[in-house]
């Protein structure tokens, strides 16, 4: 079982480890528009804001919003901004350590509001701002743990790209074809049914957008195979696309889905 708080810790210490020295206006080549500054700024708000989400025992929407006001202004000092990094890093370590996964907290998909959740969001967070960070200081890339990555994966469907099918009322049309995304080195495959979501927002917006579901069985028409860190870096928008075969329709879906399930 992945250790989600050591990561979120581990990862952290490489993240603000990588960025120093690093000039605030250095460009973030995985983070299109972002400087360093702003990536540090992003991971330091993003600590923050989940440590008083679990700190306050925050469950609806409303109290959500409520700790999201609640954040410090940014400082347009790097060196400030350090500071409440490591300070916000260690306010979330505290509030992950006194919380047990199956309590109740907010979360931003409706079905996943669990400590748990965060736990794990803010594990794969941590390290794909840490491959950011590295990215910014043009450094070699540290590896991710294959069994770390594999939960990446999982997470990246079942969490990141999920959110259109909670909203009510909308429906998922597959696409012709399975496709089978193995990890090489672990033997794992999850069997992605590519489609589209459809449906009206409660604003009354229509929306027709590309997405995925797990299947449980099915023929693939398509494969992409990888070691489980490479399939995560791609499927989370930080590295190239592994080996791909089979059905062009059903692959150009997949990459649909992801790059909508990324943004």
């Amino acid at each position: 079982m992945v250790d989600f708080t050591g990561v979120v810790e581990a990862e952290s210490r490489r993240f603000v480890a990588t960025l120093d020295g690093v000039d605030a206006a250095t460009p973030v080549p995985t983070c299109p528009g972002w400087t360093a500054a702003d990536l540090a700024w992003h991971l330091t708000e993003v600590h923050g804001f989940w440590a008083r989400i679990l700190a306050s025992r925050a469950v609806s929407d409303a109290e959500a919003e409520a700790q999201e006001a609640n954040g410090p202004a940014r400082p347009a000092d790097p060196a400030a901004t350090r500071l409440l990094f490591e300070q916000a890093t260690r306010a979330l370590l505290d509030a992950l350590a006194a919380r047990d996964d199956t309590e109740a907290a907010w979360f931003w998909l409706p079905t996943a509001r669990t400590v748990g959740s965060t736990r794990r969001m803010q594990a794969h967070e941590a390290t794909m701002h840490r491959v950011d960070a590295e990215a910014a200081a043009g450094v070699a890339s540290a590896p991710i743990d294959a069994e770390l990555a594999a939960d990446g994966i999982g997470h990246a469907v079942e969490v990141m790209w999920a959110w259109w099918g909670t909203n009510p009322g909308f429906t998922f049309t597959p696409c012709d074809g399975v496709v089978a995304l193995t990890a090489t080195d672990l033997d794992r495959t999850w069997l992605l049914q590519p489609g589209r979501w459809r449906g009206v927002g409660a604003s009354g917006t229509s929306y027709d957008v590309p997405g995925v579901r797990t299947v449980a069985a099915g023929e693939p028409v398509a494969r992409v195979e990888a070691h489980a860190e490479t399939l995560m870096r791609w499927l989370w928008g930080r590295g190239p696309e592994p080996t791909a075969s089979g059905d062009g329709a059903a692959l150009a879906a997949l990459r649909e889905a992801r790059d909508q399930g990324m943004q």
